[in-house]
């Protein structure tokens, strides 16, 4: 139970104490500053508090919004104000300097506004909502009171409610074939007091008996996948909607959001090469863990491009004016989101062709899509990069470092190189190209690559990497480097196993990627919720990127034939285990805030 303090003059027949009481508040009353002062002080330390004007007249939807979002220390909407723990000394202090008596009228007619005035310029992340079309007004004469409740009427709270559950922006199949009908499941959930995490879990489930059905190898079981993948993705995006239905944001959810939707992706993609090959002894593993990396790569550039230019000053772009504009045309909105073949057009087509054609063909269907979607926002991002001036922060750099994931030996040559070359060239990129690319025309053109040379080029591909990181990651096209990175590392991993006379080493590649990548996923995650990146001992127990790729090479080297698949399945195992254990405990466990991934960028 919360508390929520009413603090004015009573308003007769005014249902705002059992809207508040409906909103989960016990609800008291205090006559100025220093009753609330004390009220405060009698609180429980760790209750929100709401401050709210007896005088208020608006919509349950707009003191929801106001009240009861986790995701804000302190929030306000005219009239009412809400704190959190975390913000309650702030909100103590505030009402302690009010003074009382003579020529104190103005300060204390509208006490909530006064205090959020004061929350506001203490600096402590108070959200002031933005009520759009609802009503929340502080009535101070009948007729105020009188004109706000009919303007209130004229609003359906419930329908505004409805349509804000649905995100702002979003792909055109998401848009206009899901959402529709998805937020009246996310209502009949929010009504049966389901939760966001429950509902998420579902559309996992779902999933993995998506990806099972299409392991049968048969016609009907690759119909039946197609169709419980689509269903699949109808609970998930119900699962944001009714998180942002019924407010219900959670560390835990984000954690849950972000990361089951890899899980469905690539368990189905796993399912679909077990299928293949039960079907008609068709080998399409390499294709799956290509799609898979390649998928992974995409993301890998969003956020880095994201990361770094996520407090950049001066933030200014011709590219960026020009798409503005062509935003600014409504069927170039549409055409341009699918372009990008984002979550819901590529799981369409997914479950389609799944459905229709067989396994190679879905893996064909995704590399040529994801590719043309890949080379479209990387040429829009890096144009964007060199025409935009803007100076990048020491949070970007240090952002894409810890997106670099480099190991304790890229951290030794980093600290031996740093100091040659100078910050914002394009020196890092183009070591962190020739470090990928050097290691990947060895593997690909030796005619053995299961060698020990090409364990000395991984050492020199190392060296090169730790060239590209010897100086802090603030030039124009430094974001390109842990992309860069990860290209190198998986695709090393994908060839070293596709050339291997090893059996099963391609699926137990695609299951040691499946790891790394959620490392990588879950370093990302990490950083949007303002917690930093995983601690170093993890990074340095999985090896960096550098120490993977020696590793495998080592192997490869080492262990011919079955030896090989074996390694390659105990790596990913021990990695799974390292990276899951930690990442649980720290979802769990950490004190990260409340937010909800909005979806992924492609």
């Amino acid at each position: 139970m919360s508390t929520a303090i009413l603090t004015g003059p009573p308003v007769a027949g005014s249902p705002l104490e059992a809207d508040l009481r409906t909103l989960g508040f016990d609800v008291r009353t205090a006559s100025d500053p220093a009753d609330v002062t004390a009220l405060l002080a009698d609180v429980p330390a760790q209750e929100r508090v709401a401050l709210v004007d007896p005088r208020f007249v608006g919509h349950l939807h707009a003191l929801r919004l106001a009240l009861t979002d986790p995701r804000f220390p302190a929030a306000a909407v005219p009239g009412a104000l809400t704190a959190q723990p975390e913000a309650r000394a702030a909100l103590a202090r505030a009402a302690g300097r009010i003074p009382v008596g003579a020529g104190t009228a103005h300060l204390t007619d509208v006490l909530t506004d006064t205090l959020t005035e004061a929350l506001d310029r203490e600096d402590i992340g108070l959200h002031r909502v933005e009520p759009g079309s609802l009503v929340a007004t502080v009535a101070l004469t009948p007729a105020q009171r009188d004109e706000a409740r009919e303007a209130a009427a004229a609003v359906d709270d419930e329908a505004v409610r409805l349509r804000t559950a649905v995100k702002s922006r979003d792909g055109f199949f998401t848009t206009f074939c899901i959402s529709p009908y998805s937020r009246y499941l996310a209502r009949w959930c929010a009504r049966r007091g389901l939760t966001p995490n429950q509902v998420t879990t579902a559309s996992l489930l779902t999933a993995l008996i998506a990806a099972g059905c299409a392991a049968t190898g048969t016609r009907a079981g690759f119909v039946a996948a197609g169709v419980l993948l689509l269903l699949s993705f109808v609970l998930d995006c119900t699962d944001g909607q009714l998180a942002r239905y019924s407010l219900q944001y959670s560390t835990m959810g984000a954690w849950l959001d972000a990361t089951f939707d890899r899980a469905k992706e690539y368990a189905f993609y796993a399912g679909l090469a077990l299928g293949a090959a039960r079907c008609s002894g068709d080998d399409v593993w390499a294709l799956a863990l290509g799609a898979m990396i390649l998928q992974t790569c995409r993301h890998v550039v969003d956020f880095a491009f994201n990361e770094a230019n996520h407090d950049a000053t001066a933030n200014t772009s011709p590219t960026a004016a020009l798409s503005d504009r062509l935003d600014s045309v409504g069927w170039t909105v549409w055409v341009r989101r699918m372009i990008v073949l984002p979550i819901g057009e590529r799981w369409a087509m997914i479950a389609v062709l799944t459905a229709l054609t067989t396994p190679r063909v879905v893996f064909l269907a995704l590399l040529v899509g994801c590719a043309l979607a890949a080379c479209y926002t990387t040429a829009g991002r890096v144009l964007r990069s060199l025409t935009r001036r803007a100076r990048r922060t020491d949070r970007a750099a240090r952002a894409l470092l810890d997106l670099a994931d480099t190991g304790p030996l890229v951290e030794l040559i980093s600290r031996g190189a740093r100091g040659r070359g100078s910050t914002g060239s394009l020196l890092a990129p183009v070591m962190a190209f020739l470090s990928s690319a050097v290691l990947l025309v060895w593997v690909i053109f030796q005619k053995n690559p299961a060698s020990w040379p090409t364990v000395g080029v991984a050492a020199c591909s190392a060296l090169l990497a730790g060239a590209a990181v010897s100086r802090p990651l603030k030039g124009a096209l430094d974001w390109l480097v842990p992309p860069l990175f990860r290209a190198g590392e998986y695709l090393t991993v994908l060839v070293l196993a596709a050339r291997s006379d090893a059996p099963g080493a391609l699926p137990a590649a695609f299951g040691l990627i499946a790891a790394v990548a959620y490392h990588h996923y879950d370093t990302v995650y990490r950083i949007r919720g303002g917690t930093g990146a995983p601690p170093r001992w993890l990074v340095r127990a999985t090896g960096g990127h550098e120490g993977r790729i020696l590793v495998v090479t080592a192997l490869a080297a080492l262990l011919p034939d079955t030896g090989f698949t074996i390694a390659l399945t105990v790596l990913a195992v021990v990695l799974a285990l390292l990276v899951l254990i930690e990442s649980i405990r720290f979802w769990v466990s950490s004190g990260a805030p409340a937010v909800h991934d909005e979806g992924e960028p492609a």
